[in-house]
């Protein structure tokens, strides 16, 4: 009983996600993008560009015809999960569009741009902080970076390359350059959102006082750490090197803690694009 209620918990959870990140979505494709006549990107983009031709064709309606193809690519390459949530997400998604509208009073187009770009990257990124999308090249996306770990915003924009080409051509280098703008700072902010708050650091150590740090890492931060056998390159010498992944607000504290055992220590510090894994993974397991 406990677990039906921990999953159903789960399911509306999640479903809650898609649905406040939709309607995020749609304040900016109803309140900015169609009003001043800007394309997005991916499928929502081939949605506007047919609606701006054909203006009697609904955007909800498109939206909807052109995500069946990559309904056939989430069932075939991403986690059965996701895709029934994402199903379920594109009809929550085609609704908000359809329903919700919110006029923001910006008229300067480049703000506009701006403006919609942050309010599309931060529902795009609610909606995929859930199990599944809410379809498009959110799809794309994820299958991309559960494959080969490159980050979703590149995805995006390397994919909406094309509907910047169709925009010129069709509309004006003006309005492509607009939407250039409003796909960068999108794909910007649902990087922020979906990684960037939860961002882990990966931390490489060198130190003559290797057991002290371990001891400290694992009993202070509550971080595991794993040893990996090195040698010196100029001097030859065996030595021991740490590695850790911590949180991006435990980085000041560990290197206060390095600092206080051995001033000398030799610390790299990285980025991760992702990390999944039990206590200290940052990524929805799509």
């Amino acid at each position: 009983m406990r677990m039906h209620l921990k999953t159903m918990g789960q399911v509306l959870w999640n479903l809650g996600l898609i649905a406040v990140g939709s309607c995020v979505c749609a304040v900016a494709l109803n309140g900015i993008l169609i009003p001043n006549g800007f394309v997005s990107g991916g499928v929502a983009g081939l949605s506007l560009i047919v609606h701006h031709l054909m203006p009697a064709l609904p955007v909800s309606i498109l939206y909807l015809i052109f995500n069946i193809p990559l309904f056939a690519l989430g069932w075939k390459y991403v986690g059965r999960r996701f895709f029934l949530y994402s199903i379920v997400g594109t009809f929550i998604f085609s609704s908000a569009v359809q329903w919700i509208y919110i006029p923001l009073p910006v008229s300067d187009k480049f703000l506009c741009a701006i403006l919609a770009g942050i309010i599309m990257g931060v529902g795009t990124g609610i909606i995929l902080r859930s199990d599944g999308s809410s379809g498009g090249t959110d799809i794309l996306s994820v299958m991309v970076l559960t494959r080969f770990a490159i980050r979703m915003g590149n995805t995006v924009i390397a994919f909406n390359t094309a509907i910047l080409m169709i925009t010129a051509l069709i509309f004006s280098l003006e309005s492509a350059l607009y939407t250039l703008i409003f796909i960068y700072v999108t794909a910007h902010f649902m990087d922020l959102v979906v990684t960037g708050l939860s961002q882990r650091k990966s931390v490489m150590i060198i130190s003559r006082s290797q057991d002290e740090i371990v001891r400290t890492i694992m009993k202070t931060l509550n971080r595991g750490v794993t040893v990996i056998k090195g040698r010196g390159g100029y001097s030859g010498e065996l030595n021991d090197i740490i590695y850790t992944v911590i949180t991006f607000r435990e980085l000041s504290r560990l290197k206060r803690l390095i600092t206080s055992i051995d001033p000398d220590a030799f610390v790299v510090v990285s980025d991760t694009t992702e990390v999944i894994g039990h206590r200290i993974g940052n990524q929805p397991h799509w």
